[in-house]
């Protein structure tokens, strides 16, 4: 197995060398099919600071090829209406939202990071230097913004994710995280996002697995977050709960337990969905995997998180009715960190898949253990 690994990524080398270096003849015809077994499968991809619009065709053709389903995608609020309200530039976002058709592939829609006419005004070395930083003032301008961007996607995008980890101060603008207020957040976006797109599916939460007790100024525990916001009214205003669970050091059978950050801690948050008679509201996992550096202190060796990740999968789409998607974190990166988060993608920056994209890409397409592409 070793030396097939071997000789398919000379190949894929040898091939990324041919055309790296040159743009590519770019045709978008009629959807290319995904070929899968395991619909489940889905990939969080980061094409948003990839400038060269062949490499996001070929980060979209590797994610085709690998049999997963459904990409989660970030579109920064603060890209497409930077300059001033209402001045809008679509050219990326239609770029990536073109190539993704091309594949076949359905798109999770994340939206965040505010315009700076849209924060308040900067303080040097104050909290609101964050992008992530939004007034309750300027709820509605967020609400205008994703009204558009659903009416212009409305055949392409069918589930948006509003903001990402609210949970985490850093995400919440640092201002005090509040479950009341990101339901307030919700309940202004989601009626403008139904007009743009009555069919749009309002992805809530996504929130960061976290153990930060009571008080922490860092953040706020993801089940108690979950429990105030369904307290404040905050389900009537998402149609699904996105939720990011990580395995870190543990096998993903590893039993689910308040105290204990895994992979099965989203069925303690779908617990309490049933506490609050969610059990109809469908969740997707738009986050989740495991890391294999060989330092990280929460890493696992490589042979473990080929094993684990594909075992979640499995997992998930047996046990799991609920679950719609499960997300793996990432799929690739325009640039390296040259640091532990390098490790958790299934393909190198430059284009190589690692082992376990191939192992991947033979669990959704149903392969036998030494079959290759047929």
């Amino acid at each position: 197995m070793i030396l097939a690994w071997a000789l398919r990524i000379a190949l894929v080398g040898f091939a990324v060398e041919a055309t790296s270096h040159m743009p590519q003849y770019v045709v978008t015809g009629e959807p290319r099919p995904v070929e899968t077994e395991h619909p489940i499968t889905c990939v969080h991809t980061r094409l948003t600071d990839e400038v060269e619009e062949w490499k996001i065709q070929r980060t979209l053709s590797l994610v085709n090829e690998m049999g997963a389903t459904t990409i989660v995608e970030f579109f920064p609020w603060a890209y497409m209406e930077g300059a001033a309200k209402g001045d809008y530039y679509w050219d990326h976002a239609d770029m990536v939202i073109e190539h993704a058709r091309a594949q076949g592939l359905t798109i999770i829609a994340r939206i965040g990071l505010v315009p700076e006419w849209a924060r308040p005004e900067r303080t040097t070395g104050q909290a609101d230097t964050t992008l992530n930083h939004l007034d309750p003032e300027n709820y509605q301008d967020l609400a205008d913004f994703v009204a558009v961007f659903a009416e212009r996607y409305q055949d392409e995008i069918q589930h948006i994710i509003i903001w990402n980890e609210p949970n985490l101060a850093f995400e919440w603008g640092f201002r005090p995280v509040d479950p009341a207020e990101y339901a307030h957040m919700l309940s202004v976006v989601y009626p403008a996002a139904k007009r743009g797109n009555p069919d749009v599916q309002i992805l809530g939460l996504a929130l960061a697995p976290t153990l930060e007790p009571v008080g922490s100024q860092h953040g706020m525990n993801d089940l108690a977050y979950l429990e105030q916001f369904y307290q404040a009214g905050g389900g009537e205003y998402m149609d699904a709960l996105a939720v990011h669970t990580y395995g870190f050091k543990f096998p993903p059978d590893d039993p689910p337990a308040p105290e204990v950050l895994n992979f099965r801690r989203a069925e303690l948050l779908h617990a309490v969905m049933l506490e609050y008679a969610q059990a109809e509201t469908p969740v997707y996992i738009t986050e989740t995997g495991w890391n294999d550096h060989p330092r990280w202190t929460r890493a696992v060796r490589p042979g473990q998180r080929i094993s684990y990740t594909i075992d979640a999968l499995a997992y998930a789409e047996e046990n799991w009715p609920w679950a719609e998607s499960l997300c793996i974190w990432v799929f690739r990166t325009p640039r390296p960190t040259f640091s532990y988060p390098d490790y958790f993608t299934l393909v190198t920056t430059d284009f190589v898949p690692k082992p376990i994209y191939f192992e991947l890409q033979a669990w959704a397409r149903g392969w036998t253990a030494n079959q290759t592409n047929p």
